[in-house]
């Protein structure tokens, strides 16, 4: 019994050490992303054959992508981590996780992007690179510009874009109509989740839109977005001749972002967290849900 529980020890802390990495990267969050991924691969499927190997990458490079920018954004960030109450706790600041564990950490995840990337053609391998250079520069855009939300967006939306180029080795304006789609998706919910650090920020002399022009209009102009990416939703109904599966799915969207909308108020944001990883995750599913059944109706009903 002695030796089985000393054997388990070292197990066990290989999975802390995952668990730690993982919240380190907020690994959770990966479903914001991945189901416009996985939406962009059901839809090449009508014109393109792809094996499960093709699949495995282009979901590989999206997982290891993500959690290289995010372990960047912690690296670059924990001077403001340490000062900043919300985010004290985290990995790096807290001491759970040395600097070097975070850089070996980045090291790795680019380096599986890559190989990744470059497993599943040359100009997929060729584009990795700039790639990882845009997801990076998103950790220091806070310093120059209030403007970050949306280079946040415009990062993640490469997403989409990239599975499409990675399973057609084309560019199309459809797929570019759903990327648009989570970057004012993915901009949007970033406004509202900031809103907690505004006062913060102000006082750091950091940029962003709620330091700027107050939490009110901050989460107008997140509406705003909102509706954007709502019409953005309704337009690839148009240009990929979707089947009403996804029009339904459209209407789900749009009822989800009220909801979202409705659970934060300026005056009141301890209901960030529920919009921000509850029901943010439910639309990314739904997508995909909606995407992949529609297709199924149109290829077997």
């Amino acid at each position: 019994m002695t030796d089985n529980t000393e054997l388990s020890r070292p197990v066990q802390k290989i999975f802390e050490k995952i668990k730690t990495y993982g919240r380190m990267i907020k690994f959770s969050h990966t479903i914001f992303a991945l189901p416009f991924v996985l939406s962009a691969v059901v839809l090449a499927f009508r014109e393109h054959t792809l094996g499960i190997m093709d699949i495995f990458w282009i979901i590989a490079a999206a997982v290891s992508a993500r959690s290289a920018a995010m372990g960047f954004n912690r690296i670059a960030d924990v001077g403001f981590d340490r000062e900043n109450p919300r985010t004290q706790n985290r990995e790096i600041p807290s001491g759970q996780l040395s600097m070097t564990s975070a850089v070996g950490f980045v090291v790795i995840s680019s380096v599986i992007f890559v190989l990744s990337a470059a497993m599943l053609s040359k100009l997929c391998f060729y584009l990795s690179l700039p790639v990882l250079g845009v997801l990076f520069g998103y950790s220091y855009t806070k310093r120059f510009t209030q403007w970050c939300h949306l280079y946040l967006g415009f990062a993640i939306s490469l997403a989409p874009m990239g599975a499409w180029i990675a399973a057609t080795g084309t560019f199309s304006w459809g797929i570019l109509c759903l990327s648009c789609a989570l970057m004012t998706y993915i901009a949007g919910f970033d406004i509202i989740y900031s809103c907690q650090d505004a006062e913060f920020d102000q006082e750091e002399k950091l940029f962003s839109i709620p330091s700027k022009i107050g939490v009110h209009n901050a989460l107008n102009l997140s509406s705003v977005l909102h509706v954007a990416s709502f019409g953005f939703f309704l337009m690839v109904y148009f240009i990929f001749d979707m089947q009403s599966v996804y029009l339904v799915t459209v209407c789900l969207i749009g009822a989800l972002f009220v909801v979202e909308h409705k659970l934060v108020n300026p005056d009141d944001l301890k209901h960030i967290n529920i919009a921000f990883f509850h029901v943010n995750s439910v639309i990314s599913v739904v997508l995909f849900v909606g995407i992949l059944a529609d297709e199924l109706v149109r290829r077997w009903v």
